[in-house]
């Protein structure tokens, strides 16, 4: 939905200097301009976009379940990672999903593509459904990845959304679009 007062709320980056690179993601700091001229600098984090894969068995959920530092606390959650710069975000979501389960998807579909916080996030996360899949091996976990695989129905994971064990936010908007297609 675009208005013609729509430019009026639009900035123009004028500079980005560089404040901390990290192995995950690089702090920025943008000076911008708006519109009307105000001037000011703004904090955004830079990183490759994600991907996740919500794996459909039957009635059921393929999940992951792992340590999340920033929580202090295990998060089940649909499989999925950091998509390799310049790879295609479905080779990506096909490559999380067999590292962490072990299984490979007969069908892929892309149901979605969001930003995790516009507010000072620049990547993306890149939502698909895998359908048809087949145990293809073990799993290939990075040198310091644990993840525990599982099965879970569908109607328990909706209905455990927001509980401690659920509270990545990226993946209550994974099932919101799951849902809505």
């Amino acid at each position: 939905m675009t208005d013609q007062n729509d430019e009026k709320l639009k900035w123009t980056e004028l500079s980005c200097k560089e404040l901390l690179e990290t192995p995950v993601f690089t702090v920025t700091q943008r000076h911008s301009r708006s519109a009307d001229g105000l001037e000011g600098d703004y904090i955004v984090t830079t990183c490759r976009d994600w991907v996740f894969t919500i794996p459909e068995i039957d009635d059921d959920f393929l999940m992951v379940k792992q340590w999340r530092h920033g929580e202090k606390a295990l998060s089940i959650e649909f499989p999925g990672g950091v998509n390799e710069w310049g790879e295609d975000p479905a080779v990506g979501a096909e490559r999380e999903l067999e590292e962490e389960t072990g299984y490979r998807a007969g069908k892929l579909e892309k149901i979605g593509v969001l930003n995790p916080n516009p507010a000072i996030n620049s990547n993306h996360i890149h939502i698909f459904v895998a359908k048809d899949l087949v145990k293809v091996g073990d799993q290939k976990l990075d040198h310091d990845e644990y993840v525990n695989c599982f099965r879970m129905k569908k109607s328990e994971v909706l209905k455990k959304m927001g509980t401690p064990e659920f509270q990545h936010a990226l993946m209550v908007s994974a099932i919101g679009l799951y849902l809505s297609r």
